[in-house]
C-alpha cells in the first residue's frame, strides 16, 4: 500500500486525470492490481536471475526491499522503525523464498541443480500455504478497522439544535431522478488515499496551529462536546464531468471553523488555512471562507450519524463553494493557519488551480441519455447547483435542438449551499432529438455553454442529452 501511496504522489497528474476520468471510483482497486501484477512479474524476473547468479538475484530482493522500506518511511502515517521492519522484512522472505524454491545460495561456483518438478511443487506449495497464512494472520493483528468501527459505533452525536429535516418541498419524487440527500453509502470518494485511513478515536486529536495566538488540541471527545451546528451542503470533485454523478448532498454537523479559529486568535496576515490529513493530504484555501457567514465546519457527523470512516472519521473539512481538493480534507490531523503565498495544497503543483469555487453546473437526469420517448408531453428533471455564500440556484432553463430557452419549475432548496432538483415538460416530436440545461444562480452568474476540462479549475460546458421520440 505504501508503494501505491508513493505512486499516488508521484505520477503525473495528466495520469492522474485520465485514470479517474477512465475509472471513476474504481481507479484505486486497478491501481493495486496493477501494483500486484508489476510485482509478480518482477518476482518471476527476480528467480530467473537468481537461477543463473545467486549474488545478483539477492541484490536485486535487496534493492526491492529497501524501496518497500523507503516508500513506508516516506508514508506520513508510518513510523520509521515500521519502515525499516518492513524493509527487513521483505529481504528476509523474498531471499528466503528463493532458497526455498530454487536451491541454496552458492557466492562461488556454478549455481546448484535446481530442484525436480515435483520438489518444486511440493515447495512451492508449503510457501504458498505459509504465505497464506502468515498474510491472514497478521492482517488480523495489524488490521485496525474492526477496533475503529467498534470505537466509531459508540459515540453519539450531541444535538444540533437546528430544524428537522424537511424534504416536502424540495424532493419532486420523480422516478430516475436524483435524490436532493445523498445516502452516506453512496456519497462519492473521490481522495489520493489507497486504503482508507483506520484513525482511532483514543489516539486521535486535531492540531490548531501556525500563525495563531494559541495553538491547540482537541480531541475527539472535546470537539463532540463543543456547540454543534448542522447544515446541507452540496460537495463536488473538480474531476467532475458535466454531466458527472461525482457529485453529492448531505446534512453535516460538527464544529463552525470560525468559532475554533476565533478560541486560537489568528494573526493578521494568516491568508490561507490548510487542512492536513492523516495520510499526508493537504489542502488549502483562503482563509475568509473560515470566518465569513458560510457554515464552513469541522465536520464530525453524515446525515444525522456519526462520520463514515470512508467518509474521514473521526473529523474532516467541509466548507461550501469549493471544489473538495483545496477544501475537504478527510481524516484530519491538524488545522494550520499560513500565508497565501506561504503554501500550496497536494494538487496546486501538478497542475490544478490554488482557487478553486464550485462553478455554476446543471444535469438531465430524465430521460437517461440514448432514450427512447413517446410522441407527447414528456417530463425532463435533473439537478441543478451553485453552493457558496449569497448564491444557490436562482432559475434552471431546457432547450432542445439549440431552440429557444424555456424556464423549468424549480423545487425548494434546503439551503444556498446545496443543489435543487428542478423538472419541465416538453411536448415531444418524433426523430431524434438534443435537449440542454443551463442554470443561472442568484449573483446573475449564468452557466457558460464554453467547453473545458476539469483542469485547473473545474470542467464548463452544457450537458446534453440526445433522445430518440418514437
Amino acid at each position: 500500500m505504501a508503494i501505491g501511496n508513493r505512486v499516488v504522489a508521484l505520477a503525473p497528474a495528466s495520469a492522474r486525470d485520465t485514470g479517474v476520468s477512465t475509472f471513476g471510483t474504481l481507479d484505486k482497486p486497478l491501481l493495486l492490481l496493477g501494483i500486484l501484477s508489476v510485482a509478480v512479474v518482477l518476482a518471476a524476473a527476480v528467480g530467473l536471475r537468481y537461477r543463473g547468479n545467486p549474488v545478483s538475484g539477492a541484490a536485486l530482493v535487496a534493492l526491492f526491499a529497501a524501496v518497500a522500506g523507503l516508500a513506508c518511511g516516506a508514508d506520513y502515517a508510518v513510523d520509521a522503525r515500521d519502515g525499516l521492519l518492513t524493509g527487513l522484512t521483505v529481504f528476509v522472505v523474498g531471499l528466503g523464498s528463493l532458497v526455498l524454491l530454487l536451491g541454496h545460495l552458492r557466492l562461488t561456483g556454478p549455481p546448484p541443480p535446481g530442484p525436480s518438478r515435483r520438489e518444486l511443487l511440493l515447495r512451492g506449495g508449503l510457501l504458498g500455504g505459509a504465505t497464506l497464512f502468515g498474510g491472514v494472520a497478521a492482517r488480523r493483528w495489524l488490521d485496525r478497522s474492526a477496533q475503529v468501527q467498534a470505537a466509531r459505533s459508540a459515540l453519539a452525536l450531541s444535538p444540533a439544535g437546528g430544524p428537522e429535516l424537511d424534504l416536502s418541498a424540495a424532493e419532486l419524487n420523480i422516478p430516475g431522478l436524483t435524490k436532493v440527500v445523498t445516502p452516506n453509502a453512496s456519497f462519492y470518494r473521490i481522495d489520493t488515499a489507497l486504503v482508507v485511513p483506520q484513525v482511532d478515536p483514543k489516539d486521535w486529536h486535531l492540531v490548531v496551529d501556525g500563525m495563531v495566538d494559541r495553538p491547540m488540541k482537541l480531541t475527539l471527545d472535546q470537539l463532540l462536546a463543543m456547540p454543534q451546528t448542522e447544515a446541507d451542503v452540496t460537495m463536488q470533485c473538480v474531476s467532475n464531468e458535466v454531466g458527472g454523478d461525482l457529485v453529492g448532498s448531505a446534512r453535516w454537523q460538527g464544529v463552525l471553523l470560525r468559532d475554533v479559529l476565533t478560541a486560537v486568535g489568528v494573526h493578521p496576515g494568516a491568508g490561507q488555512i490548510v487542512g492536513v490529513s492523516v495520510d499526508g493530504f493537504t489542502a488549502g484555501f483562503p482563509t475568509s471562507y473560515g470566518t465569513d457567514a458560510r457554515p464552513a465546519m469541522i465536520a464530525l457527523g453524515m446525515n444525522g450519524e456519526i462520520l463514515p470512516v470512508e467518509r474521514g472519521f473521526p473529523a474532516r473539512l467541509i466548507v461550501p463553494g469549493l471544489y473538495g481538493y483545496v477544501s475537504a480534507t478527510k481524516w484530519l490531523a491538524a488545522v494550520v493557519l499560513t500565508t497565501w503565498e506561504g503554501f500550496d495544497g497536494f494538487w496546486v503543483p501538478r497542475g490544478w488551480a490554488k482557487q478553486a469555487p464550485i462553478k455554476v453546473a446543471s444535469r438531465i437526469d430524465v430521460p437517461a441519455a440514448g432514450a427512447s420517448v413517446k410522441a407527447c408531453r414528456v417530463l425532463v428533471a435533473g439537478m441543478a447547483w451553485a453552493p457558496g455564500l449569497s448564491r444557490g440556484v436562482d432559475r434552471v432553463e431546457v432547450r432542445v435542438d439549440g431552440g429557444r430557452w424555456s424556464g423549468a419549475d424549480l423545487a425548494g432548496e434546503l439551503s444556498e449551499n446545496t443543489w435543487r432538483q428542478w423538472r419541465w415538460e416538453w411536448d415531444a416530436t418524433p426523430g431524434k432529438h438534443v435537449l440542454e440545461v443551463r442554470a443561472t444562480d442568484r449573483a446573475g452568474t449564468v452557466q457558460t455553454e464554453a467547453v473545458a476540462p476539469p483542469r485547473p479549475d473545474g470542467a464548463t460546458g452544457l450537458h446534453r442529452v440526445p433522445v430518440r421520440v418514437a
